[in-house]
């Protein structure tokens, strides 16, 4: 099966939706499609070797109207990478690959942020996916390994050279992880330096964020990841801002625990309600975290394992917000 219209035009992206392991799955990218964006959706990362070993795996589900797609391969081996492109090559608007994811399971094999060690690998990747298929190529790194190491700006100039047709940044190093604040002036370096479209990514939750960075760094556009978690609005909110200089508000608690209502139920149709009931303990506290005791009701919908269990209770914390603010 081929996908319909999965033709990409880079010069109309201005957000991209940041591939988040365990989190971006179908479901996730359809709801932030239903709100209007149309922002390049990204899959969640997809192992090169696993690909290869299971030309159809589940990971790769995807519906016609999240494009256009980028699916993100990981791994270390050319041939592998390459394989894996051109199985996916009659799905994917674009191959986006992982060179900045810093957990401890994918790097040490070589994979991830560990490829800013060998910036020649990541070339020799590059090289043989574009000649060996016809979509584009983008590439997500970091900072560098350390912050004695960064090494961001060579980095990117080999992927340049290797024909990628944008980067994107996390303006953090590996040891960092997800900790401390996002060094969005590094981002301007990289910027400067490269002939080719780079976004910006690492705290970017609001408009006002987006603003500030893009603002800062003269990037190309943003790449947002957590930000999205509890609003599904946020890449078209962005993206209006961008186009439009058009302030959309974000939602409002009503509008959010609709919002979860509704992944709620569609990940529970996807994966059966024990699964999807368990996936989805993951992004209460971003739903609700506007709430006055948050915390407290986090905790009694985790232990839940029963969706119309879950529903009432959701339906019980907005009637407890509604009237403390009426």
């Amino acid at each position: 099966m081929e996908a319909k219209n999965k033709n990409i035009n880079i010069e109309d992206i201005k957000v991209i939706q940041a591939p988040l392991a365990g989190i971006s799955d179908v479901v996730f990218r359809s709801l932030i499609r239903k709100y209007n964006s149309n922002c390049l959706m990204t899959t969640e990362m997809i192992s090169s070797e696993m690909l290869c070993n299971n030309p159809n795996p589940r990971i790769i589900e995807f519906n016609d109207f999240e494009y256009p797609l980028a699916f993100q391969l990981v791994g270390h081996k050319v041939d592998k990478m390459t394989k894996a492109a051109q199985i996916l090559e009659p799905f994917a608007s674009m191959i986006d690959i992982n060179c900045g994811c810093p957990v401890k399971k994918v790097i040490v094999s070589g994979d991830g942020s560990a490829m800013m060690k060998t910036p020649e690998l990541a070339f020799d990747i590059i090289q043989s996916i574009k000649q060996a298929t016809n979509l584009p190529v983008s590439a997500k790194f970091r900072l560098g390994w350390t912050k004695d190491e960064e090494n961001f700006i060579e980095f990117g100039k080999t992927l340049e050279k290797a024909g990628v047709s944008f980067v994107t940044l996390h303006a953090r190093t590996r040891s960092q992880m997800y900790e401390g604040k996002a060094d969005w002036k590094k981002i301007k370096l990289l910027v400067d330096e490269l002939n080719i479209p780079v976004f910006a990514n690492g705290d970017i939750k609001t408009i006002n964020d987006a603003k500030n960075c893009l603002d800062l760094t003269g990037a190309k556009g943003v790449s947002i990841g957590r930000g999205i978690m509890g609003d599904f609005t946020l890449p078209y909110r962005i993206e209006k801002y961008i186009q439009d200089k058009i302030i959309i508000p974000e939602p409002d608690f009503n509008l959010k625990i609709n919002m979860l209502k509704e992944h709620l139920r569609l990940e529970v149709e996807h994966m059966g309600e024990a699964n999807g009931v368990k996936f989805m303990r993951k992004f209460y506290s971003y739903y609700i975290s506007s709430l006055r005791n948050a915390s407290k009701y986090r905790s009694r919908l985790v232990l839940m394992e029963k969706e119309e269990e879950i529903l009432e209770a959701i339906d019980e914390i907005l009637s407890i917000h509604n009237r403390n603010i009426g």
